[in-house]
């Protein structure tokens, strides 16, 4: 190998003084056509959903594009930078959940939102980016697979803010925290043995959560899931009526704008949380599969990106956003389709909503910086 292949191979910037003008400016061109194509499809389905009203499909347009400008300017750093601010923002988000807990606002019997005078901001939801990344870095900072003294501590550090967010109480937000956390220590290399004694202390604590951690109206969700049909105007209309729009669309759907369940206002939260069975009831298995064919178009490029990345840091924390994102969608799809308890999860890039839709654009911010920023680095 020369001497100039090798500096261009370890050298800090780029990894090519000659690529692209977007590669340059630290912009995954097929990731951002994918996420345009989400947007496309969500505009579609939201303008059905939400009764026609062009109001709510501008202010979408308006947040997706502060989400994208977002996932640009976050792109222009470079995993270096993310590693070392990992720490910092994992305590800053702490202080803020506690903050929550002694003075934050209420809201329909939670305590999820802090009041900063110009705006509320949910703090829980940062946990979702910054989870991954401080274990990522956490874990990296040494030899994988990690020691099991290491393991420990990142268990400990995710455990810390789950507990504050169960305590709002918010399961759902609690839930994703917890297993984004868990896929990056997964992905570092956790044995066989640990998984097992996880699945049996889990198995374990069951009654424990029953009794003392899941509020009634946690456990009627789960009741409702097991038996939908034994309160049918109650706790299980809702997922009852999801059902049936999902069911009834068929191969072609009913048609755009012609959703019964949906225009008839029998689905709960149709812009957001059940917009799933909007499109389902509107276009059917094909409106389905073209969704599901936009999803593995992302996921697949991020799992290019993932293997592409030059550190063991890299490869974690794109890895999890990826498998978190899959996760993101699996909860909504299962929680519509009633497989899965209602926890009020969004489907991702397609629901109605501003935070959901920035902290996924910081996740695929970050994953660019992997792509575009080949540095080679340790954190010794």
């Amino acid at each position: 190998m020369t001497e100039n292949s090798a500096r261009t191979l370890h050298d800090d910037g780029p990894v090519a003084a000659r690529g692209s003008w977007l590669t340059r400016r630290h912009i995954d061109l097929p990731l951002i056509l994918g996420l345009l194509m989400t947007l496309l499809l969500s505009l579609f389905v939201l303008y059905s959903a939400s009764g026609q009203h062009p109001e709510m499909l501008w202010r979408q347009i308006v947040r997706t594009s502060l989400a994208f400008s977002v996932m640009i300017v976050v792109a222009q750093f470079s995993p270096r930078f993310y590693a070392r601010a990992s720490i910092y923002l994992y305590i800053g988000c702490i202080a803020l959940l506690i903050m929550v807990e002694l003075f934050g606002d209420i809201s329909k019997g939670a305590q999820r939102w802090l009041n900063l005078g110009f705006m509320r901001i949910q703090p829980s939801e940062l946990l979702k980016v910054v989870m991954p990344l401080t274990i990522a870095a956490f874990l990296s900072r040494d030899n994988l697979p990690p020691r099991t003294g290491n393991i420990v501590i990142a268990f400990i550090l995710i455990l810390v803010p789950v507990g504050l967010i169960l305590k709002q109480p918010d399961l759902g937000t609690a839930a994703l925290v917890g297993v984004s956390g868990f896929i990056a220590v997964f992905l570092a290399g956790l044995s066989f043995w640990w998984l097992a004694a996880g699945a049996i202390a889990g198995a374990a604590a069951i009654p424990v959560m029953w009794n003392y951690v899941l509020h009634d109206y946690q456990k009627q969700r789960v009741l409702t899931l097991i038996d939908p049909e034994s309160d049918p105007l109650g706790a299980g209309y809702h997922i009852i009526q999801s059902k049936i729009a999902i069911g009834s669309g068929g191969l072609y759907g009913k048609g755009w704008l012609q959703g019964s369940q949906s225009q008839l206002d029998f689905l709960p939260e149709p812009h957001t949380d059940f917009i799933f069975a909007v499109l389902a009831e509107e276009t059917g298995l094909i409106g389905f599969l073209i969704l599901l064919s936009v999803y593995i178009y992302l996921i697949t490029r991020c799992t290019l990106i993932s293997f592409g990345a030059r550190s063991n840091f890299e490869r974690i924390l794109s890895a999890t956003y990826t498998f978190t994102f899959v996760f993101y969608i699996f909860v909504n799809i299962g929680m519509v389709s009633g497989i899965l308890p209602v926890v009020g999860v969004p489907l991702p890039m397609i629901s109605y909503g501003g935070t959901s839709m920035i902290t996924l654009a910081i996740s695929f911010g970050i994953i660019m910086s992997v792509h575009t920023h080949k540095r080679n680095f340790t954190f010794r």
